[in-house]
């Protein structure tokens, strides 16, 4: 029986997976995640008043960036062509969190979850980075694949 983890091959040695054979298809991934804080620091990012700037301006780039750079920062990842990335912020002032959500497509022959996911880190991160004089005990959280749509396996929603 062969292995789930494709990441591996038969010795159990780690190597990136040939797709190669694999057809090229519009594949598309959507992940998210937030970061909780005091309402204070929350406010001053709602506010825009943190002293570095637009905190999720900032952030909404470095998110882009990290998608674009995820094969550099993940080993055994691909390098993706990827065609558009989509970040959005949500601010939820009950609970003194913001959420990022990421959408990734490309026309290639592997999905670009990883991708999504490392735009909502880096994402998060940088609202930390942004904001950590003010907060040092932010948490970031619920980082997870939503749903992704393309290739052989089709689609998947974590609906």
């Amino acid at each position: 029986m062969t292995s789930p983890l494709t990441h591996f091959d038969a010795q159990g040695q780690a190597h990136m997976v040939d797709v190669s054979a694999k057809a090229e298809t519009h594949r598309i991934a959507v992940a998210a995640g937030e970061i909780r804080m005091q309402p204070a620091t929350f406010e001053l990012i709602a506010s825009g008043s943190a002293k570095k700037g637009d905190v999720l301006g900032v952030a909404r780039i470095a998110a882009i960036q990290g998608a674009k750079r995820c094969s550099e920062l993940v080993p055994l990842c691909h390098p993706l062509p990827i065609t558009r990335i989509a970040v959005d912020f949500e601010l939820d002032a009950a609970s003194s969190r913001v959420l990022c959500r990421a959408q990734v497509e490309t026309l290639g022959r592997t999905g670009v979850e990883m991708e999504a996911l490392c735009a909502v880190q880096v994402g998060l991160l940088t609202v930390y980075d942004m904001c950590k004089a003010a907060d040092r005990g932010m948490v970031i959280d619920q980082v997870r694949v939503l749903e992704k749509h393309g290739g052989k396996s089709g689609d998947w929603s974590a609906r």
